[in-house]
This record gives structure tokens, sequence and C-alpha cells, in this order.
């Protein structure tokens, strides 16, 4: 939402301030130089990306007039979760979890959290880890570098669309002077006709060096910008999960293990000491009422 309010400010005081100074409007529409920088920008990201970086890039901007996925409330539920998850595996050992690993779609525990099991990597990050642990034969520190591992990877690929997008908002400054050379070459050749004319010609060359810049400075690279702290906060709340699985499996205790994963969620999205704990509790009771139902 604060994506498409930063649109609207960008053009709108451009806009605004252009007709303060008693501009014509029509002049800055000029479809033929918009066509040669966007043309050739989607060019130019063609030749450098493969399929799957650009399909990464149109979800990724897609996701930018969204809101965040990573709030208060998403860490206190994932919170909550690990901690049932953790609690589970104390109790009835870590065998008990391979039916809600192997499948957790199916997961009776997995499928009360909906935005967690809609987060396929973060699925795949904590099953693929705790069937890990259920297989045994691998060091807590070994799991531990396994999983920084997993993560660099999967930072670096969520990053390739960020790059890709940056370089072509840097091309655009450069496509808008292509589109106003071109424009004084028309003006050249229609040299010894009216000036006015020559007049409409030159402010459509200029326009294109004006509108390669805007759109650099006030759309594009921005919202790369914007990309990239999404792939930032996703690799936040993955840092969350590793750092509360290893702390269970170095011996840590479920809801030690839970706040030691707390303190390492950001600041402005952290939920407090009691918000955790209350949820940590209500699941202590679903797990009663559960087993008192069985």
């Amino acid at each position: 939402m604060f994506s498409i309010i930063g649109i609207v400010v960008v053009f709108g005081c451009i806009a605004a301030g252009y007709l303060m100074e008693h501009g014509n409007i029509k002049v800055l529409l000029q479809p033929a130089e918009l066509l040669i920088i966007a043309g050739a920008a989607l060019g130019t990201m063609l030749i450098s990306n493969p399929v799957h970086t650009l399909k990464q890039m149109i979800s990724g901007l897609l996701g930018t007039f969204g809101s965040s996925k990573y709030g208060e409330k998403r860490y206190a539920e994932s919170l909550k979760m690990m901690y049932e998850l953790l609690q589970r595996a104390r109790k009835e050992g870590l065998v008990a979890l391979e039916t809600d690993i192997e499948d957790p779609n199916e997961s009776p525990l997995f499928t009360k959290y909906e935005d967690f099991v809609k987060d396929h990597h973060a699925v795949a990050f904590v099953c693929d880890t705790m069937r890990m642990a259920v297989s045994g034969g691998v060091e807590v520190f070994d799991l531990d570098q396994m999983l920084d591992a997993d993560m660099e990877v999967h930072h670096h690929e969520a990053s390739e669309p960020v790059a890709a997008l940056s370089t072509m908002a840097d091309a655009l400054p450069g496509l808008g002077i292509v589109a106003a050379v071109l424009g004084v070459v028309i003006t050249m050749s229609a040299l010894g006709g009216p000036p006015e004319e020559i007049g409409r010609k030159v402010a459509s060359a200029l326009v294109g060096t004006f509108l390669g810049i805007l759109l650099c400075y006030g759309l594009v690279g921005p919202l790369a910008a914007r990309m990239g702290k999404m792939a930032d906060e996703q690799h936040a709340f993955m840092m969350v999960l590793r750092v509360t699985m290893i702390a269970f499996l170095k011996g840590i205790a479920p809801i030690m293990a839970v706040e030691i994963g707390r303190r390492t969620v950001p600041g402005h999205v952290r939920p407090s000491f009691k918000a955790v704990e209350e949820a940590c509790r209500g699941a202590r009771g679903d797990a009663a009422a559960a087993a008192a139902a069985g």
C-alpha cells in the first residue's frame, strides 16, 4: 500500500510543480520516447537474465504493492508453532514428529498455522531440519552449518531479481539519453522548417532524458530497494526458525529455545515476552485438550 502511495506522491508532486510553472502537460506525453526507453529496458532484461529470474522479479514486484508478511503477529504465531512442535518432540521423542514432517500439509499441528503452511520455503526449512534430527548421525554444529549454507543460497537467489531490477534502473538514464539523441537527430533533419516545429521536436527530445531519469530514481530504483528489503525480511524470519531449532537440539528446553528465537526477531516486529509466553500457554492448553479428547 505504501508503495502505491509513494508512486502517487512522486508523480503527483512532479506534475503539480510543472503545472505551477505554467507548463503544458501535453508536452510530457511522448509515447514514442516512452516506447524507446521502456522497450529498450525490457530488452536488456531479457538479454541479461534467465527465465526463472524474470519470474521471480515479476512476483517480487507484485509483492511490493502489498503489506509485509512478517509482522509481529506472524512472528508470535510462528514461535507458538515452534514451541508446540518442540514440546511434542521433548515429551514423545523426535520420532513422534515423523508423520508431521513427512506430510506437513496434512499435519494436524502445522495446518493450524495457515500462514506458515503457505510459506513453502519455511515449511521445507523446518521439516528438512527436523528430519535430519530424527534420522540422527549429524552433529548439531554440522547441522547449524548446513542451515547457514541453505539460508545463504536462498538469500542469494532472492537477491538476484533485486540486482537485475537495480541494473535496469541504472540503465534507464542512459536509455533516456538514447531517446533524446534520436530526438535531436530528428530535429536536425527538420532544420529550416518553422521555428514552432523545431521547438516541439527539441522539447520531445528533452522529454526522453526526463523520463529516463524519472523512471530510474522515482519508480524502478525504489521498487528494487523495496524488493531488497522484502528479501531481508524473509532472511530474518528464517534466522529465527534456525536459532530456535538449533537451541532445542543443543538440549535447551522448548520454552527457552523459543525465547532465544524471539530475541533474534528484528526489534520493530518483535513480540513481547508476555505475548509469546501467553501464546505458548495457549499451545499447552490446546495440547492438553487434544490429549483429553483422544
